[in-house]
């Protein structure tokens, strides 16, 4: 019916496929909720090749994925996605909308590659350094991620801050003061 998109319409499992096609490309969906976390790690893992995507997620995922710092919702999602990606949360879909409805709101956002991705040491420190910071996000940074730093850099002020207070950037500086 339509030929212009043939070939570019995948209908396939998102956790299971491969990246699905060579240079860039970009991702449309309405995911499913159960597994929306997971989609988004997984264009993580391709964002060298995503020049965008735009989808409908849980209205809490999309709002965690687009959250700042300072926010309870802020998390390792919102600063994985957002040091690679520009996070626009767009609008609201009211579960209205659907037949039939279902029991939780949606939300679209919208990715799109960071012009100027934040300096660090490497990918793999700051995930670990983020990952690290957020599993015990009560306790403040110093105690949290202790095991990363030697003891005169934990010394520093900003340790007293909780993981939800810093910002992607700073996230990504602390990665060369790592061990």
């Amino acid at each position: 019916t339509y030929p212009a998109i043939k070939g570019k319409l995948i209908h396939q499992s998102f956790l299971d496929m491969e990246r699905p096609f060579e240079g860039a490309f970009t991702v449309v969906g309405n995911f499913p909720y159960n597994i929306s976390t997971q989609i988004l790690f997984r264009l993580l893992d391709w964002r060298d090749e995503l020049q965008s995507a735009v989808g409908m997620f849980q209205k809490e995922v999309a709002q965690r994925t687009a959250a700042r710092e300072g926010s309870k919702v802020y998390g390792v999602l919102s600063v994985l996605i957002e040091a690679f990606f520009k996070v626009e949360y767009l609008f609201d879909v009211h579960e209205n909308c659907f037949q039939p409805p279902p029991k939780v709101k949606s939300g679209v956002i919208r990715l799109l590659p960071r012009a100027e991705k934040p300096a660090m040491r490497s990918e793999k420190d700051f995930f670990n350094l983020v990952k690290t910071a957020f599993n015990q996000r009560r306790k403040t940074l110093r105690n949290a991620v202790k095991a990363l730093f030697d003891a005169a850099i934990l010394e520093d002020e900003l340790f007293n801050k909780r993981a939800e207070q810093l910002s992607v950037e700073q996230f990504a500086a602390l990665t060369f003061r790592m061990k």
